[in-house]
């Protein structure tokens, strides 16, 4: 790894996004926000991530309709980016990739960087597609930087977060494998990266199509189990994006590549290599820059 792929890079770069899209409205944020930053990412595809809870019957099923949102999402701002349909079940092992067109357009696409010249992945769900990527093709550890949203703050109690527990084995293959890594962990830290209804209907409700959207389906799972009270809503994904836009919107430094265990824990081991921990996001600078993005 070139540890200087851990800094935040100062130029325009070439970027995919793995997302499951359809899991929460965050994702569509993340997916908008990234494209309307077209002067800093030059987004060269989009893949669908697998995801299993109450809105989905399958790993498969929740990846298609993440395929599904995210056309929406572009048809929604009048973008063209090609799109790949992702991992149809988490890996079953820590050696066996599970092989999707999304996999295997990573697995190609990545050999035509190189440590100088980084092609930035950034996830925000289950890390399947890329880690299935890396298994197909090793050579391509050296050629990307990961940007993922998974697990929890090093002190939270547990790794039990959604991302990275539903396929344990594909986080224990990125942690591992030496590639470039920015972690942004969910509870603890990215968890801060919240909208009220207030902020919702004040900056987004009006404003345009994507931004009427975005806002409505907010207000609608919000009040799905928040009815008649206060609400906010961790809009966390954006985070990771926000991570290649600006320096000020959070604080980092470097740890020791930690270790996903099975239990919903982690081990620590200070002879593996480094990675980017993100502990501390600034809230109103981000959501500021949020908004007038998305309303522009």
């Amino acid at each position: 790894m070139n540890i200087k792929n851990l800094n935040r890079p100062s130029s325009r770069v070439d970027v995919i996004l793995d997302t499951d899209t359809f899991n929460e409205i965050d994702d569509q944020f993340a997916v908008a926000y990234m494209l309307k930053n077209a002067d800093k990412l030059n987004v060269k595809a989009i893949y669908a991530a697998p995801f299993l809870n109450e809105k989905s019957t399958s790993p498969k099923d929740g990846m298609e309709k993440s395929y599904d949102e995210i056309h929406k999402i572009l048809g929604l701002m009048g973008a063209d980016v090609n799109v790949y349909k992702g991992s149809e079940r988490f890996l079953s092992s820590e050696t066996q990739p599970e092989s999707s067109p999304a996999a295997e357009h990573l697995a190609r696409l990545a050999m035509d960087y190189s440590p100088e010249n980084p092609l930035y992945v950034v996830a925000i769900g289950a890390i399947t597609n890329i880690a299935s990527a890396v298994l197909i093709n090793p050579k391509i550890v050296d050629n990307i930087v990961v940007v993922w949203l998974g697990g929890n703050a090093l002190h939270w109690h547990d790794t039990k977060e959604f991302n990275l527990f539903q396929d344990v084995a594909a986080a224990r293959v990125i942690f591992g494998c030496g590639a470039a890594l920015i972690q942004l962990p969910c509870m603890g830290v990215v968890s801060a990266f919240t909208l009220s209804e207030a902020d919702i209907r004040h900056w987004l409700s009006g404003k345009n199509k994507l931004c009427d959207y975005l806002a409505q389906s907010t207000i609608d799972e919000a009040s799905s189990y928040a009815a008649g009270r206060p609400w906010t809503r961790a809009i966390w994904d954006v985070t990771a994006v926000a991570w290649l836009i600006d320096g000020r919107f959070l604080e980092e430094r470097l740890e020791h590549s930690p270790i996903p265990e099975y239990d919903g824990h982690y081990a620590f081991d200070g002879r593996r290599h480094f990675i980017r921990y993100v502990y501390h996001i600034h809230r109103d600078a981000l959501a500021e820059d949020l908004f007038n993005k998305l309303t522009s």
